[in-house]
């Protein structure tokens, strides 16, 4: 009877060649590899007792086998599991870091903003994993083409606060003619607060004296996105 070499704890380098994960990215390309198969090729070796795919699947497991939890997580929290070191561990939290900033060039490419979910994919690389509620507007031109994003202000883990003066002195000394709020709630919770709709409500009616158009406030989480705009929440 065969059995899986991932099961056998054998080292990577007795599996037969198509088996190991370096051989088999090259042999048959890069998506026939499953997460934990080039989590490993990374790490390049487990322990005596735990092939480097066994360790990677075992660290997969823990956040759900989800990519995007793995991409949250602090090299001290990777050192819990035996057989990472800090070198392994860094490499792991490099490469996510890498991914993240992969991600947010290609929104980048695109900085034109038609839709509400164009700020949210430009805008949840940034802020959408954080821990902390983090306030940023996008700046735009009259063809709704993106000038810059600016960080206002970081809190902590239920808050943060938007200076209107400071959000339109930025608008104003970069000839912006439109702005979007943004916001993250590290909680996932996508319901607007009491506080979210006053403070959007008194910069709308800023925005209206000095003419610059407030176009929206998108909260942002991990998984997803609240447009105000797309609810018809922007009237003063």
């Amino acid at each position: 009877m065969n059995h899986s070499p991932y099961t056998e704890k054998l080292g990577i380098k007795m599996w037969a060649e198509e088996d190991r994960p370096r051989e088999k990215l090259l042999l048959k390309g890069k998506l026939h590899l499953t997460d934990a198969e080039l989590l490993a090729i990374l790490i390049g070796s487990g322990s005596r007792t735990e092939t480097a795919v066994d360790l990677c699947k075992r660290i997969l497991k823990e956040v759900g086998n989800n990519l995007h939890e793995l991409g949250k997580m602090r090299v001290e929290e990777l050192l819990k599991f035996k057989g990472i070191g800090t070198a392994k561990a860094v490499t792991i939290v490099a490469a996510m870091e890498l991914s993240r900033r992969k991600q947010s060039a290609i929104i980048q490419e695109k900085q034109q903003i038609t839709t509400s979910r164009d700020g949210f994919l430009m805008m949840q690389p940034l802020i959408g994993d954080l821990p902390h509620e983090e306030f940023w507007i996008l700046l735009l031109n009259r063809a709704n083409k993106v000038i810059a994003k600016k960080q206002l202000s970081q809190g902590g883990i239920t808050g943060t606060v938007a200076d209107s003066r400071l959000i339109f002195r930025q608008a104003i000394d970069l000839l912006a003619t439109s702005i979007i709020l943004c916001h993250n709630h590290p909680s996932g919770n996508l319901k607007p607060s009491q506080a979210d709709i006053a403070l959007t409500r008194r910069l709308v009616k800023a925005g209206k004296l000095l003419e610059i158009t407030v176009l929206d406030h998108l909260i942002v989480t991990n998984g997803g996105y609240y447009s105000f705009a797309d609810e018809g929440m922007m009237s003063s």
